[in-house]
């Protein structure tokens, strides 16, 4: 009889332990069931840069160029960029800065999301360089002199990348 008794408890506890091991199984197969059903990041590009602008949108729209700043009052980086900017005004070169408490429906309209945000457009409009954040003055007035560079092809101002 003892040896029934004995046997009786190995059998409870192997099943004990299937039943255990049976558990951890199933917590682990609900966890990646529910990992796989999450909602996807979203794949939205934030802090993206215009590629196209309306120049009526902006003063002096009939320049050949057009240097916007995109900046807030409550970004230090902003003053920066846009001082640096506005040396590149010219009879060919309009520039504006359009702070976001000032300019709110412009902001909106090109959605930006991000200040600084730098962009130089030509005649059309079209964005032939943009930039988010902090710029060098070099880096800014190099991208302007290839988008004006009349020898390169049409996008080939963009900054050189490093």
């Amino acid at each position: 009889m003892l040896e029934v008794i004995v046997g009786l408890s190995t059998v409870a506890d192997l099943a004990l332990r299937i039943l255990g091991i049976g558990a951890v199984v199933a917590v682990a197969a609900a966890i990646a069931w529910r990992r796989r059903r999450a909602p996807a990041t979203p794949t939205q590009p934030r802090g993206a840069v215009p590629a196209q602008l309306n120049r009526t949108d902006f003063d002096q729209a009939a320049t050949p160029w057009l240097v916007v700043a995109f900046t807030s009052a409550t970004c230090d980086t902003c003053a920066d960029i846009a001082r640096k900017a506005g040396v590149l005004a010219s009879r060919d070169v309009a520039v504006q800065e359009v702070e976001f408490a000032s300019h709110r429906a412009l902001h909106d309209r090109y959605r930006i999301d991000a200040v600084p945000t730098l962009v130089i457009a030509d005649s059309r409009g079209v964005v032939q360089f943009g930039h988010l954040g902090p710029l060098s003055a070099t880096d800014l007035w190099a991208a302007m002199a290839r988008c004006r560079d009349p020898q390169l092809p049409q996008g080939e101002c963009t900054a050189p990348t490093v």
